[in-house]
């Protein structure tokens, strides 16, 4: 029974990292048997993978086939509300309850990934990571598994704010400063600065969209 409910694990994960990584794109189709070949596990647990995955609204129903999900605007409307007030959640608690060390690594985290200012894609993916040590320093699990699951929606984007012309560089400079609050154990100061940068994040996603409806129009 462990070994099966490692493979149903195993392929929920790969699923959810190929459409992390953007393998998989809103629309896309996804089909059982390809699945099972590309990572090479048997059929019946990408069958439960991606059941779980369509009820937790990843995936949804385009006549028979499952296709990944994409948010309208009012739904990413709503998942970045709701996800500037847990992220600031989780900064505040850091800065009360993170480790000397827990801290020194996300200061490293903010250094090394300066590196990356002009590949926008490797930074997205070093996002993910700044953003989930943050979570796990809050030292709060429960809003940690809140936060995944926000950022399990967050996926269904098709692209990320941080393609934006100037954006990498702003978006660094504001990692620097919830990390120099929480340094301080500023715990206002680090919510403050965590939901400012998602609302900044936000308004970037949006201008980006009005932009793209524009080039369509």
């Amino acid at each position: 029974m462990a070994a099966l409910r490692s493979h149903n694990t195993d392929a929920y994960s790969m699923i959810l990292e190929a459409i992390d990584i953007g393998t998989y794109r809103p629309g896309d189709r996804l089909v059982e048997s390809e699945l099972a070949d590309r990572f090479g596990v048997s059929r019946t647990p990408v069958r439960e993978a991606l059941q779980r995955l369509e009820t937790q609204s990843l995936l949804s129903r385009d006549g028979r086939s499952l296709i990944v999900a994409s948010l309208d605007h009012n739904q990413m409307s709503e998942l970045y509300v709701v996800r500037r007030e847990l992220e600031g959640l989780a900064a505040s608690l850091a800065a009360q309850h993170a480790t000397m060390e827990e801290v020194r690594i996300l200061r490293q985290m903010v250094d090394e990934d300066n590196a990356l200012i002009n590949d926008p894609a490797a930074l997205a993916r070093a996002n993910r990571r700044f953003h989930k040590q943050i979570h796990l320093a809050s030292h709060n699990r429960y809003l940690v598994q809140q936060l995944d699951l926000v950022h399990r929606t967050m996926a269904l984007m098709a692209t990320t704010s941080l393609s934006a012309a100037g954006r990498t560089e702003i978006a660094q400079g504001e990692h620097d400063m919830i990390v120099t609050a929480i340094e301080r154990k500023d715990d206002v100061a680090a919510g403050r600065a965590l939901r400012d940068h998602i609302s900044v994040a936000f308004m970037t996603r949006l201008k980006q969209d009005a932009d793209a409806r524009k080039e369509e129009g």
